[in-house]
Protein backbone atom coordinates (compact mmCIF):
# COMPACT_ATOMS: atom_id res chain seq x y z
CA UNK A 1 0.00 0.00 0.00
CA UNK A 2 1.11 3.56 -0.73
CA UNK A 3 1.15 5.68 2.41
CA UNK A 4 -0.30 9.11 1.60
CA UNK A 5 -0.29 12.42 3.42
CA UNK A 6 -2.53 15.33 2.43
CA UNK A 7 -1.50 18.77 3.64
CA UNK A 8 -4.49 21.10 3.57
CA UNK A 9 -7.42 18.74 3.96
CA UNK A 10 -10.27 21.19 4.52
CA UNK A 11 -10.25 23.00 1.18
CA UNK A 12 -12.29 21.89 -1.82
CA UNK A 13 -9.25 20.39 -3.55
CA UNK A 14 -8.08 18.63 -0.39
CA UNK A 15 -11.42 16.97 0.30
CA UNK A 16 -11.74 16.02 -3.37
CA UNK A 17 -8.36 14.33 -3.14
CA UNK A 18 -9.51 12.48 -0.05
CA UNK A 19 -12.75 11.39 -1.75
CA UNK A 20 -10.78 9.90 -4.64
CA UNK A 21 -8.03 8.31 -2.54
CA UNK A 22 -10.38 6.65 -0.05
CA UNK A 23 -11.61 4.37 -2.83
CA UNK A 24 -8.14 3.79 -4.32
CA UNK A 25 -7.18 0.12 -4.09
CA UNK A 26 -3.47 0.79 -3.47
CA UNK A 27 -3.59 3.76 -1.09
CA UNK A 28 -3.77 4.28 2.65
CA UNK A 29 -4.33 7.91 3.63
CA UNK A 30 -2.27 8.19 6.81
CA UNK A 31 -2.14 11.92 7.52
CA UNK A 32 -4.58 14.74 6.82
CA UNK A 33 -3.55 18.16 8.10
CA UNK A 34 -5.39 21.37 8.83
CA UNK A 35 -4.10 24.54 10.46
CA UNK A 36 -7.47 25.30 12.04
CA UNK A 37 -9.27 21.97 12.50
CA UNK A 38 -6.64 19.77 14.20
CA UNK A 39 -8.31 17.08 16.34
CA UNK A 40 -11.63 17.27 14.49
CA UNK A 41 -13.01 14.17 12.79
CA UNK A 42 -13.13 14.46 9.02
CA UNK A 43 -16.64 13.00 8.88
CA UNK A 44 -17.89 15.70 11.24
CA UNK A 45 -16.85 18.41 8.79
CA UNK A 46 -17.68 16.51 5.60
CA UNK A 47 -20.76 14.31 6.22
CA UNK A 48 -20.43 12.79 2.74
CA UNK A 49 -17.43 10.86 4.09
CA UNK A 50 -19.27 9.34 7.07
CA UNK A 51 -18.68 5.61 7.11
CA UNK A 52 -15.72 5.90 4.74
CA UNK A 53 -12.99 7.15 7.06
CA UNK A 54 -12.16 7.55 10.73
CA UNK A 55 -9.39 10.06 10.04
CA UNK A 56 -8.94 13.18 12.15
CA UNK A 57 -7.28 16.38 11.04
CA UNK A 58 -3.86 17.00 12.57
CA UNK A 59 -1.26 19.75 12.70
CA UNK A 60 1.43 19.76 10.03
CA UNK A 61 4.37 17.70 11.33
CA UNK A 62 7.17 17.28 8.81
CA UNK A 63 8.69 14.31 10.67
CA UNK A 64 5.39 12.47 10.36
CA UNK A 65 5.06 13.43 6.69
CA UNK A 66 8.49 11.90 6.04
CA UNK A 67 7.01 8.52 6.89
CA UNK A 68 4.66 8.81 3.91
CA UNK A 69 5.50 7.55 0.43
CA UNK A 70 3.92 10.63 -1.14
CA UNK A 71 2.57 13.92 0.19
CA UNK A 72 -0.02 16.01 -1.64
CA UNK A 73 -0.05 19.74 -0.89
CA UNK A 74 -3.58 21.11 -1.35
CA UNK A 75 -2.52 24.40 0.21
CA UNK A 76 -2.13 28.06 -0.70
CA UNK A 77 0.80 29.01 -2.87
CA UNK A 78 4.12 29.09 -1.01
CA UNK A 79 3.55 26.22 1.43
CA UNK A 80 4.88 23.22 -0.50
CA UNK A 81 8.19 24.85 -1.35
CA UNK A 82 8.92 25.33 2.36
CA UNK A 83 8.93 21.56 2.94
CA UNK A 84 9.66 19.90 -0.42
CA UNK A 85 13.44 19.74 -0.11
CA UNK A 86 13.34 18.08 3.31
CA UNK A 87 10.67 15.59 2.24
CA UNK A 88 12.50 14.61 -0.95
CA UNK A 89 15.72 14.12 1.03
CA UNK A 90 13.80 11.64 3.21
CA UNK A 91 12.60 9.72 0.15
CA UNK A 92 9.05 11.10 0.13
CA UNK A 93 7.57 12.17 -3.21
CA UNK A 94 5.73 15.49 -3.44
CA UNK A 95 2.75 16.50 -5.56
CA UNK A 96 1.86 20.18 -5.22
CA UNK A 97 -1.56 21.35 -6.38
CA UNK A 98 -0.64 25.01 -5.92
CA UNK A 99 1.76 26.99 -8.10
CA UNK A 100 5.11 26.45 -6.34
CA UNK A 101 6.42 24.07 -9.01
CA UNK A 102 4.49 25.11 -12.10
CA UNK A 103 6.63 27.95 -13.43
CA UNK A 104 10.31 27.40 -14.14
CA UNK A 105 10.79 31.12 -14.67
CA UNK A 106 11.56 32.45 -11.18
CA UNK A 107 11.04 36.07 -12.20
CA UNK A 108 7.56 35.29 -13.48
CA UNK A 109 6.73 33.32 -10.36
CA UNK A 110 7.82 36.09 -8.02
CA UNK A 111 6.04 38.71 -10.11
CA UNK A 112 2.68 36.91 -10.24
CA UNK A 113 2.64 35.29 -6.80
CA UNK A 114 4.32 38.06 -4.82
CA UNK A 115 6.84 35.86 -3.01
CA UNK A 116 10.38 34.62 -3.39
CA UNK A 117 10.86 30.99 -4.34
CA UNK A 118 12.76 29.36 -1.46
CA UNK A 119 13.85 26.11 -3.13
CA UNK A 120 14.87 26.85 -6.74
CA UNK A 121 17.04 23.72 -6.90
CA UNK A 122 14.02 21.47 -6.29
CA UNK A 123 12.00 23.55 -8.75
CA UNK A 124 14.60 22.96 -11.45
CA UNK A 125 14.34 19.18 -11.08
CA UNK A 126 10.55 19.11 -10.67
CA UNK A 127 8.22 17.93 -13.42
CA UNK A 128 5.17 19.75 -14.71
CA UNK A 129 2.30 17.32 -14.17
CA UNK A 130 0.23 17.60 -17.32
CA UNK A 131 -0.22 13.84 -17.44
CA UNK A 132 -1.07 13.26 -21.10
CA UNK A 133 1.91 15.27 -22.34
CA UNK A 134 4.62 14.56 -19.74
CA UNK A 135 3.87 10.93 -18.88
CA UNK A 136 7.42 9.54 -19.14
CA UNK A 137 8.97 12.35 -17.08
CA UNK A 138 6.25 12.01 -14.44
CA UNK A 139 7.11 8.33 -13.99
CA UNK A 140 10.60 9.30 -12.85
CA UNK A 141 9.71 12.43 -10.87
CA UNK A 142 10.22 13.14 -7.19
CA UNK A 143 8.35 16.46 -7.24
CA UNK A 144 5.34 17.27 -9.40
CA UNK A 145 3.87 20.70 -10.02
CA UNK A 146 0.22 19.94 -10.80
CA UNK A 147 -1.06 22.25 -13.58
CA UNK A 148 -3.64 24.91 -12.96
CA UNK A 149 -7.21 24.09 -13.97
CA UNK A 150 -7.49 26.67 -16.75
CA UNK A 151 -4.04 25.81 -18.19
CA UNK A 152 -5.05 22.13 -18.35
CA UNK A 153 -7.94 22.94 -20.68
CA UNK A 154 -5.84 25.24 -22.86
CA UNK A 155 -2.91 22.86 -23.23
CA UNK A 156 -4.97 19.78 -24.00
CA UNK A 157 -7.16 21.87 -26.29
CA UNK A 158 -4.19 23.10 -28.34
CA UNK A 159 -1.62 20.30 -28.05
CA UNK A 160 -2.60 18.40 -31.22
CA UNK A 161 -2.00 21.58 -33.24
CA UNK A 162 1.43 22.20 -31.69
CA UNK A 163 3.17 18.99 -30.64
CA UNK A 164 5.08 17.52 -33.55
CA UNK A 165 3.33 19.98 -35.87
CA UNK A 166 4.35 23.31 -37.34
CA UNK A 167 2.63 25.97 -39.34
CA UNK A 168 -0.98 24.91 -38.77
CA UNK A 169 -2.06 27.97 -36.79
CA UNK A 170 -1.12 31.56 -36.16
CA UNK A 171 0.33 31.27 -32.66
CA UNK A 172 0.16 35.03 -32.09
CA UNK A 173 -3.62 35.36 -32.40
CA UNK A 174 -4.94 32.76 -29.94
CA UNK A 175 -7.86 33.86 -27.75
CA UNK A 176 -8.96 31.82 -24.73
CA UNK A 177 -12.39 32.66 -23.30
CA UNK A 178 -12.71 30.52 -20.15
CA UNK A 179 -15.42 30.03 -17.53
CA UNK A 180 -15.26 28.33 -14.15
CA UNK A 181 -17.55 27.48 -11.26
CA UNK A 182 -16.97 29.27 -7.96
CA UNK A 183 -15.20 26.31 -6.32
CA UNK A 184 -12.16 27.28 -8.39
CA UNK A 185 -11.62 30.19 -6.02
CA UNK A 186 -11.18 27.85 -3.05
CA UNK A 187 -13.03 27.34 0.22
CA UNK A 188 -12.50 30.60 2.00
CA UNK A 189 -14.55 33.47 3.36
CA UNK A 190 -14.66 36.20 0.72
CA UNK A 191 -17.28 38.80 -0.11
CA UNK A 192 -16.90 38.12 -3.82
CA UNK A 193 -17.66 34.43 -3.32
CA UNK A 194 -20.85 34.63 -1.24
CA UNK A 195 -24.18 33.53 -2.72
CA UNK A 196 -25.72 36.98 -3.09
CA UNK A 197 -22.70 38.20 -5.07
CA UNK A 198 -22.65 35.26 -7.49
CA UNK A 199 -26.20 33.96 -7.95
CA UNK A 200 -27.87 35.33 -11.10
CA UNK A 201 -24.56 36.87 -12.09
CA UNK A 202 -21.83 36.27 -14.65
CA UNK A 203 -18.60 38.22 -14.75
CA UNK A 204 -15.09 38.33 -16.13
CA UNK A 205 -12.11 38.76 -13.81
CA UNK A 206 -8.37 39.08 -14.18
CA UNK A 207 -8.88 40.72 -17.57
CA UNK A 208 -5.84 42.98 -17.20
CA UNK A 209 -3.71 39.97 -16.26
CA UNK A 210 -4.14 36.60 -14.58
CA UNK A 211 -1.50 34.39 -12.95
CA UNK A 212 -2.46 31.46 -15.16
CA UNK A 213 -1.43 33.42 -18.26
CA UNK A 214 2.35 32.98 -17.83
CA UNK A 215 1.82 29.30 -16.99
CA UNK A 216 -0.15 28.83 -20.21
CA UNK A 217 2.46 30.62 -22.30
CA UNK A 218 5.41 28.73 -20.78
CA UNK A 219 3.62 25.40 -21.21
CA UNK A 220 2.66 26.06 -24.85
CA UNK A 221 6.26 26.99 -25.60
CA UNK A 222 7.37 23.67 -24.16
CA UNK A 223 4.75 21.72 -26.11
CA UNK A 224 5.60 23.38 -29.42
CA UNK A 225 9.33 23.70 -28.68
CA UNK A 226 9.05 27.29 -29.89
CA UNK A 227 10.02 30.22 -27.70
CA UNK A 228 8.38 33.63 -27.96
CA UNK A 229 5.55 32.44 -30.21
CA UNK A 230 2.68 32.96 -27.78
CA UNK A 231 3.36 36.45 -26.46
CA UNK A 232 0.11 37.81 -27.89
CA UNK A 233 -2.16 35.11 -26.46
CA UNK A 234 -5.26 36.56 -24.80
CA UNK A 235 -6.71 34.77 -21.79
CA UNK A 236 -9.86 36.00 -20.08
CA UNK A 237 -11.40 33.94 -17.24
CA UNK A 238 -15.02 34.27 -16.12
CA UNK A 239 -16.92 33.28 -12.98
CA UNK A 240 -20.13 31.32 -13.56
CA UNK A 241 -22.77 30.84 -10.82
CA UNK A 242 -22.30 27.08 -10.50
CA UNK A 243 -20.33 25.09 -7.95
CA UNK A 244 -17.98 23.09 -10.15
CA UNK A 245 -17.20 22.83 -13.83
CA UNK A 246 -15.06 24.59 -16.42
CA UNK A 247 -15.53 25.39 -20.09
CA UNK A 248 -12.83 27.01 -22.21
CA UNK A 249 -13.56 28.28 -25.69
CA UNK A 250 -10.35 28.69 -27.69
CA UNK A 251 -10.32 30.74 -30.92
CA UNK A 252 -7.55 29.99 -33.41
CA UNK A 253 -6.61 31.39 -36.83
CA UNK A 254 -5.62 28.65 -39.27
CA UNK A 255 -2.84 29.05 -41.81
CA UNK A 256 -3.32 27.83 -45.39
CA UNK A 257 -1.63 24.61 -44.33
CA UNK A 258 -3.96 24.27 -41.36
CA UNK A 259 -7.02 24.85 -43.55
CA UNK A 260 -6.05 21.85 -45.67
CA UNK A 261 -5.62 19.56 -42.64
CA UNK A 262 -8.30 17.17 -41.39
CA UNK A 263 -8.27 18.58 -37.87
CA UNK A 264 -10.94 16.26 -36.52
CA UNK A 265 -8.83 13.28 -37.55
CA UNK A 266 -5.72 14.96 -36.13
CA UNK A 267 -7.34 15.32 -32.70
CA UNK A 268 -8.86 11.86 -32.71
CA UNK A 269 -5.50 10.29 -33.57
CA UNK A 270 -3.59 12.39 -31.03
CA UNK A 271 -5.83 11.31 -28.15
CA UNK A 272 -6.83 7.84 -29.36
CA UNK A 273 -5.05 6.10 -26.48
CA UNK A 274 -5.93 8.60 -23.75
CA UNK A 275 -8.39 7.23 -21.21
CA UNK A 276 -9.39 10.63 -19.84
CA UNK A 277 -9.57 12.80 -22.97
CA UNK A 278 -12.67 12.43 -25.11
CA UNK A 279 -12.62 13.95 -28.60
CA UNK A 280 -16.27 14.31 -29.46
CA UNK A 281 -17.73 14.27 -33.00
CA UNK A 282 -17.33 17.49 -34.95
CA UNK A 283 -19.77 20.25 -34.01
CA UNK A 284 -20.63 18.65 -30.68
CA UNK A 285 -21.15 20.69 -27.55
CA UNK A 286 -19.36 19.39 -24.45
CA UNK A 287 -21.21 20.32 -21.28
CA UNK A 288 -19.77 20.81 -17.82
CA UNK A 289 -22.43 18.60 -16.27
CA UNK A 290 -21.30 15.67 -18.44
CA UNK A 291 -17.95 15.60 -16.60
CA UNK A 292 -19.15 16.61 -13.12
CA UNK A 293 -17.29 14.52 -10.55
CA UNK A 294 -15.33 12.61 -13.22
CA UNK A 295 -11.68 12.74 -14.26
CA UNK A 296 -12.72 13.41 -17.83
CA UNK A 297 -11.93 16.20 -20.27
CA UNK A 298 -14.03 16.56 -23.40
CA UNK A 299 -13.03 18.41 -26.58
CA UNK A 300 -15.08 19.43 -29.62
CA UNK A 301 -14.06 21.31 -32.78
CA UNK A 302 -15.93 23.82 -34.94
CA UNK A 303 -14.96 25.48 -38.24
CA UNK A 304 -17.33 28.50 -38.46
CA UNK A 305 -15.16 29.89 -41.29
CA UNK A 306 -12.47 28.22 -43.43
CA UNK A 307 -9.67 30.08 -41.64
CA UNK A 308 -11.13 29.86 -38.13
CA UNK A 309 -11.11 27.02 -35.62
CA UNK A 310 -13.10 27.06 -32.39
CA UNK A 311 -12.07 24.50 -29.75
CA UNK A 312 -14.45 23.74 -26.88
CA UNK A 313 -12.98 22.07 -23.79
CA UNK A 314 -14.97 20.99 -20.73
CA UNK A 315 -13.78 19.48 -17.46
CA UNK A 316 -14.54 19.38 -13.75
CA UNK A 317 -12.13 21.95 -12.31
CA UNK A 318 -11.81 20.01 -9.04
CA UNK A 319 -11.15 16.61 -10.64
CA UNK A 320 -9.36 16.61 -14.01
CA UNK A 321 -8.42 20.22 -13.30
CA UNK A 322 -6.89 19.42 -9.90
CA UNK A 323 -7.31 16.36 -7.64
CA UNK A 324 -7.99 13.77 -10.33
CA UNK A 325 -4.98 14.78 -12.38
CA UNK A 326 -2.88 14.67 -9.20
CA UNK A 327 -4.00 11.07 -8.60
CA UNK A 328 -3.18 10.24 -12.24
CA UNK A 329 0.32 11.55 -11.60
CA UNK A 330 0.66 9.56 -8.38
CA UNK A 331 -0.35 6.38 -10.19
CA UNK A 332 2.36 6.93 -12.78
CA UNK A 333 4.99 7.72 -10.14
CA UNK A 334 4.32 4.41 -8.38
CA UNK A 335 3.91 2.25 -11.46
CA UNK A 336 0.17 1.70 -11.04
CA UNK A 337 -2.39 1.61 -13.83
CA UNK A 338 -3.09 5.25 -14.54
CA UNK A 339 -6.86 4.94 -14.21
CA UNK A 340 -6.82 3.34 -10.75
CA UNK A 341 -9.21 5.15 -8.42
CA UNK A 342 -10.45 7.37 -11.25
CA UNK A 343 -13.02 5.21 -13.00
CA UNK A 344 -16.04 7.23 -11.83
CA UNK A 345 -18.61 8.36 -14.39
CA UNK A 346 -19.85 11.94 -14.53
CA UNK A 347 -22.98 12.79 -12.53
CA UNK A 348 -25.99 13.76 -14.65
CA UNK A 349 -28.31 15.45 -14.09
Amino acid sequence: MISVGIVGGTGYTGVELLRLLLRHAHVQVSILTSRTEAGKRVADMFPSLRGHTELEFSDLNVEQLKQCDVVFFATPHGVAMQHAEELVAAGTKVIDLAADFRLQNLEQFENWYGMQHVCPTVLKSSVYGLTELNREKIKQAEVIGNPGCYPTTVQLGLAPLLKGQSGLINTQSIIVDAKSGVSGAGRKASLGMIYTENADNFKAYGVAGHRHHPEIVEALENISEQQGQFDQLIFVPHLVPMIRGMLSTIYVDLTEQGQQKDLQALYEDFYKNERFVDVMPANSSPETRSVRGANELRIALYRPQPSKLVILVAQDNLVKGAAGQAVQNMNLMFGIDEATGLEGIGLLP
